[in-house]
Protein backbone atom coordinates (compact mmCIF):
# COMPACT_ATOMS: atom_id res chain seq x y z
CA UNK A 1 0.00 0.00 0.00
CA UNK A 2 1.51 3.63 -0.84
CA UNK A 3 2.58 5.55 1.84
CA UNK A 4 1.35 8.52 0.21
CA UNK A 5 -2.10 9.24 -2.20
CA UNK A 6 -2.57 12.45 -3.86
CA UNK A 7 -4.78 14.85 -1.60
CA UNK A 8 -8.59 14.96 -2.75
CA UNK A 9 -10.57 18.10 -3.11
CA UNK A 10 -12.33 17.42 -0.11
CA UNK A 11 -9.18 16.25 2.03
CA UNK A 12 -7.77 19.81 0.39
CA UNK A 13 -10.73 21.87 1.54
CA UNK A 14 -10.69 19.91 4.74
CA UNK A 15 -6.52 20.65 5.61
CA UNK A 16 -6.87 24.27 4.39
CA UNK A 17 -10.01 24.85 6.88
CA UNK A 18 -7.76 23.11 9.52
CA UNK A 19 -4.24 24.52 7.85
CA UNK A 20 -4.79 28.90 8.40
CA UNK A 21 -5.67 28.50 11.97
CA UNK A 22 -2.92 26.12 12.94
CA UNK A 23 -0.37 28.01 10.43
CA UNK A 24 -1.02 31.64 12.45
CA UNK A 25 -1.25 29.72 16.20
CA UNK A 26 2.07 28.74 15.52
CA UNK A 27 3.37 32.50 13.97
CA UNK A 28 1.93 33.59 17.00
CA UNK A 29 3.63 31.25 19.50
CA UNK A 30 7.01 31.97 17.44
CA UNK A 31 6.68 35.93 17.96
CA UNK A 32 6.86 36.36 14.48
CA UNK A 33 3.14 37.61 14.45
CA UNK A 34 0.17 39.57 16.27
CA UNK A 35 -2.60 37.53 17.26
CA UNK A 36 -5.13 40.07 15.61
CA UNK A 37 -3.74 39.49 12.77
CA UNK A 38 -2.45 36.30 12.47
CA UNK A 39 -5.49 34.76 10.51
CA UNK A 40 -5.78 37.07 7.72
CA UNK A 41 -1.63 36.64 7.10
CA UNK A 42 -2.18 32.88 7.37
CA UNK A 43 -4.72 33.23 4.75
CA UNK A 44 -2.94 35.20 2.21
CA UNK A 45 0.44 33.41 2.53
CA UNK A 46 -1.61 29.99 1.59
CA UNK A 47 -3.22 31.53 -1.34
CA UNK A 48 0.15 33.38 -2.25
CA UNK A 49 1.75 29.86 -1.94
CA UNK A 50 -1.17 27.88 -3.58
CA UNK A 51 -3.12 30.46 -6.29
CA UNK A 52 -4.18 27.57 -8.07
CA UNK A 53 -5.04 25.35 -4.92
CA UNK A 54 -4.13 21.87 -5.36
CA UNK A 55 -3.48 22.56 -9.38
CA UNK A 56 -0.39 24.89 -8.66
CA UNK A 57 2.45 24.31 -10.33
CA UNK A 58 5.09 22.43 -9.28
CA UNK A 59 3.50 21.82 -5.74
CA UNK A 60 2.21 18.27 -4.38
CA UNK A 61 0.04 17.54 -1.72
CA UNK A 62 -0.47 13.96 -0.67
CA UNK A 63 -2.91 12.43 2.08
CA UNK A 64 -0.18 10.22 4.28
CA UNK A 65 -1.92 7.26 4.48
CA UNK A 66 -1.22 4.01 6.94
CA UNK A 67 -0.41 0.19 6.31
CA UNK A 68 -4.59 0.01 6.39
CA UNK A 69 -5.19 2.58 4.19
CA UNK A 70 -6.44 5.81 6.55
CA UNK A 71 -5.90 8.70 6.13
CA UNK A 72 -3.56 9.84 8.73
CA UNK A 73 -2.18 13.37 7.88
CA UNK A 74 -1.17 15.08 4.91
CA UNK A 75 2.54 16.10 3.06
CA UNK A 76 2.92 19.37 0.87
CA UNK A 77 5.96 20.07 -1.05
CA UNK A 78 6.97 22.42 -3.66
CA UNK A 79 9.77 22.14 -6.26
CA UNK A 80 11.98 25.23 -5.46
CA UNK A 81 15.86 25.98 -6.57
CA UNK A 82 18.64 26.03 -3.77
CA UNK A 83 22.25 26.58 -5.00
CA UNK A 84 21.47 25.70 -8.24
CA UNK A 85 19.81 22.47 -8.09
CA UNK A 86 16.04 22.17 -8.06
CA UNK A 87 14.88 20.55 -4.63
CA UNK A 88 11.83 19.54 -3.00
CA UNK A 89 11.02 22.33 -0.21
CA UNK A 90 8.21 21.46 2.57
CA UNK A 91 5.55 23.14 2.83
CA UNK A 92 3.78 21.07 5.64
CA UNK A 93 3.92 17.55 7.11
CA UNK A 94 0.98 16.84 9.80
CA UNK A 95 0.10 13.63 11.07
CA UNK A 96 -3.66 13.52 12.89
CA UNK A 97 -3.43 14.00 17.01
CA UNK A 98 -4.73 10.71 17.38
CA UNK A 99 -2.06 9.03 15.02
CA UNK A 100 1.02 10.33 16.07
CA UNK A 101 4.22 9.09 17.53
CA UNK A 102 3.18 5.48 15.85
CA UNK A 103 5.83 5.96 12.63
CA UNK A 104 4.03 7.45 10.26
CA UNK A 105 5.53 11.13 9.63
CA UNK A 106 8.66 8.76 9.35
CA UNK A 107 7.22 6.40 6.72
CA UNK A 108 6.10 9.38 5.04
CA UNK A 109 9.52 10.92 4.75
CA UNK A 110 10.75 8.27 3.46
CA UNK A 111 8.10 8.26 0.84
CA UNK A 112 8.77 11.32 0.07
CA UNK A 113 12.82 10.20 -0.71
CA UNK A 114 11.40 8.15 -2.79
CA UNK A 115 9.06 10.59 -4.70
CA UNK A 116 11.99 12.74 -4.90
CA UNK A 117 14.16 10.69 -6.70
CA UNK A 118 11.36 9.93 -9.39
CA UNK A 119 11.63 13.40 -9.74
CA UNK A 120 15.19 13.96 -10.17
CA UNK A 121 15.59 16.54 -7.64
CA UNK A 122 18.77 16.90 -5.49
CA UNK A 123 17.35 17.09 -2.22
CA UNK A 124 15.00 18.09 0.32
CA UNK A 125 14.79 21.31 2.57
CA UNK A 126 12.19 22.38 5.14
CA UNK A 127 11.75 24.79 7.92
CA UNK A 128 10.60 24.16 11.31
CA UNK A 129 9.49 25.97 14.08
CA UNK A 130 12.26 26.38 17.43
CA UNK A 131 9.16 25.60 19.50
CA UNK A 132 8.64 22.42 17.72
CA UNK A 133 10.99 20.57 19.63
CA UNK A 134 9.60 16.71 18.66
CA UNK A 135 9.52 17.28 14.67
CA UNK A 136 13.24 18.64 15.31
CA UNK A 137 13.82 15.25 16.38
CA UNK A 138 12.37 13.24 14.16
CA UNK A 139 14.19 15.35 11.47
CA UNK A 140 17.73 14.93 12.74
CA UNK A 141 16.61 11.16 12.94
CA UNK A 142 16.06 11.25 9.24
CA UNK A 143 19.53 12.72 8.73
CA UNK A 144 18.19 16.57 8.14
CA UNK A 145 20.71 19.13 9.29
CA UNK A 146 20.11 22.49 10.30
CA UNK A 147 21.11 24.90 7.55
CA UNK A 148 20.21 28.56 9.28
CA UNK A 149 19.44 28.68 12.91
CA UNK A 150 17.13 32.25 13.63
CA UNK A 151 17.50 32.72 17.39
CA UNK A 152 15.66 35.33 19.53
CA UNK A 153 15.40 37.03 23.14
CA UNK A 154 13.13 39.00 24.20
CA UNK A 155 14.43 42.10 26.59
CA UNK A 156 11.97 43.31 28.95
CA UNK A 157 10.88 47.19 29.18
CA UNK A 158 12.53 49.63 31.15
CA UNK A 159 10.55 49.38 34.48
CA UNK A 160 9.00 46.63 34.38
Amino acid sequence: MPVLRPISDAEFAAWTAHTIPAYAKDKVASGAWLEAEALEKSRAALEALLPAGKETKDNFLYSVVSEYGERVGMLWFAVKERAGSRIAYIYNIEVHPEHQRKGHAQRALQALEQEVLRLGLAGIALHVFGHNTSAQALYSKQGYVATNINMFKAVPKAGA
